[in-house]
């Protein structure tokens, strides 16, 4: 087979079976906790709207695009299982970076919501009715926190599960934020306490979502890895037996967790057996010291040395080489 299937066998059938582990482990959660989600949404906007509570409300809004962040990391897991086809030939991983890029900018347009309702409530202030803030708000921890717990597991190594877990865990902070809100004015009457927690929320996931934006992008623009350091990897390449020099190098991510890199190795005039020999070493330095499980390397004999380690590809054009 010609594509990057989940169901082949090569150097890197780890980390393919990796992401289907997480798909069969995390599916069911998603659908747990999209319907508690959805469930307490119009229950928390009833009581918000009944207590005049600014807190409540933003944490229902919050609510109701954690039911759609759930949503579409369902679909996109589901996807991602599929395997690789003539189109596709890297298979859909890439749905799901998709998919943490709209969550991760939905939740700047909430923050950005959140912000301009509080500076009105700040000029406005209007009267909280603090006990149904403090019992709601309450019920909305728990349900929130559990949700949160239902999806963290594996979205240590996948950007759409940690993107739908920032949805919940700003959940998480938000009620707890209303709940301590809710006591303070039930205390001492300071409304306007209720629009100022708002504001640490709202930075608070503007800040989470910066971070999930970034990975995103850097994804999708096939950036290198944050922690794979270039230089060292063309060095530790160079001392293998062999190898003369490396040009032509990319390193990117196909998602989260999913690296590869191609890459034109120089040797003598070897031997094809032998260049094999040297391949095989190349891979395996990759994927232990690198994280790499899929790279394409061309041998080339020294005659065919360029002048650089990059190269520039410009549509319609031949590559030509950059210095470094």
């Amino acid at each position: 087979m010609l594509y990057m299937d989940d169901s082949m066998t090569h150097s890197h059938s780890h980390a393919h079976s990796h992401f289907g582990d997480v798909a069969k482990q995390t599916t069911g959660r998603l659908v747990l906790s999209l319907g508690l989600t959805l469930g307490f949404v119009f229950f928390e906007a009833a009581a918000g709207f009944f207590s005049n509570s600014l807190a409540l409300l933003t944490d229902a809004a919050h609510n109701l695009t954690d039911v759609i962040a759930l949503g579409l990391s369902w679909f996109a897991i589901r996807l991602t299982a599929q395997p690789a086809n003539a189109r596709q030939t890297y298979g859909y991983h890439r749905a799901g970076i998709l998919v943490a890029l709209v969550n991760a900018s939905t939740l700047v347009v909430i923050a950005i919501g959140i912000f301009d309702e509080a500076y009105h409530r700040f000029m406005s202030p209007t009267e909280v009715k603090a006990g149904i803030l403090i019992g709601v708000g309450a019920v909305a921890f728990v349900i929130n926190l559990v949700t949160a717990l239902l999806v963290k597991q594996g979205s240590e190594h996948d950007l759409n599960l940690r993107s739908a877990f920032l949805h919940l865990m700003g959940d998480v902070l938000s009620t707890l934020g209303a709940v301590l809100a809710g006591v303070v004015i039930y205390f001492t009457g300071w409304d306007w306490l209720d629009p100022l927690v708002s504001v640490l929320i709202g930075g608070m996931i503007l800040w989470g979502a910066w971070g999930i934006l970034r990975e995103t992008v850097d994804i999708l623009l096939e950036s290198t890895p944050r922690d794979v350091n270039v230089d060292a990897m063309v060095s530790d390449i160079k001392k293998i037996d062999g190898v003369l020099g490396v040009h032509d190098l990319h390193v990117w991510s196909i998602t989260s967790g999913l690296r590869t890199m191609s890459a034109h190795i120089l040797t003598a005039d070897l031997p094809i057996s032998m260049g094999a020999g040297i391949q095989a070493q190349v891979n395996e330095l990759l994927a232990h010291e690198y994280n790499i499980a899929h790279a394409t390397l061309q041998l080339e004999c020294a005659n065919c040395q360029p002048e650089g380690l990059y190269c520039c590809i410009e549509a319609g054009q031949a590559h030509v080489h950059e210095q470094m």
